[in-house]
């Protein structure tokens, strides 16, 4: 084993062996650390490489076991796949175009189950009926409540791009909102009738709405045709075994499956 040397790349602290880093040598870190390329040097004297360090780890594990091994969940393949063309690590190049292919097959056959609630709720507010007069009003308000569990994440962030939360005035995709990459769970209210804007958010209120076609959704019937439409696209379509014909009608269940 070589003497120690510690690597600084976008911040990140990294140390490991010469032998390690040379151990390809046609690749970008081979012509840095052989002397074929000049290093650049952080304020401590670590050599500095102004790449993503979260994402190096993989790439020096490969380095040291010739194995390209990402987690479970792992969401940065575009990521990594633009730092692997960095290093030009020939063998890593192979390996992460044989993860995608791995991947891309596991997609292709999927379940989705999305189990649905809905209840009424009484909300109260305060209406402005002129300067320094305000009046105690209440309504009833219907509350939807939806569990998404898909085994395709690809399917779960295509979602995310149709369905957005309406909240404080702005849109944001119910994306940032999943669970884990295969969970989602949705809570939204409709709108209800004579409460102020404001009092969406003062209670911590929001709504769902379909983009781009600007559509807010108010009922099940709604939320039904539209992930409907979004999963049939996908190349989704019903499980006529599961769920009971009557749950479906009902909206409480809604489970789909894709073969490819």
């Amino acid at each position: 084993m070589s003497e120690p040397i510690t690597l600084n790349v976008g911040g990140k602290l990294y140390t490991t062996s010469l032998s390690t880093l040379t151990s390809f040598p046609d690749s970008m870190l081979g012509a840095m650390f052989s002397g074929k390329m000049p290093t650049k040097k952080d304020s401590q004297g670590n050599c500095f490489i102004d790449r993503d360090g979260k994402i190096f780890r993989y790439i020096l594990n490969f380095l040291r076991t010739s194995h390209l091994d990402l987690p479970e969940d792992f969401q940065e393949m575009g990521l990594l796949r633009r730092e692997v063309d960095f290093y030009q690590i020939q063998p890593l190049i192979e390996a992460l175009q044989e993860k995608e292919v791995e991947l891309s097959k596991a997609e292709k056959n999927a379940m989705l189950n999305i189990s649905l609630d809905q209840k009424t709720q009484t909300v109260h507010f305060t209406v402005r009926e002129a300067p320094q007069i305000y009046s105690l009003s209440s309504s009833n308000m219907e509350v939807f409540s939806a569990n998404i569990f898909s085994t395709s994440c690809l399917f779960l962030k295509l979602l995310g791009s149709k369905l957005y939360y309406c909240f404080n005035g702005n849109l944001s995709s119910i994306s940032s909102y999943l669970q884990d990459p295969n969970h989602l769970t949705l809570d939204w209210v409709a709108s209800v009738e004579g409460l102020p804007e404001e009092e969406y958010t003062r209670q911590n209120l929001k709504r769902l709405w379909v983009v781009p076609d600007n559509k807010q959704i108010n009922s099940f019937q709604v939320f039904v045709e539209e992930v409907l439409k979004i999963a049939l696209s996908d190349g989704f379509c019903i499980d006529s075994s599961h769920p009971h014909t009557s749950d479906f009608m009902n909206n409480k269940i809604i489970r789909l499956i894709r073969y490819k």
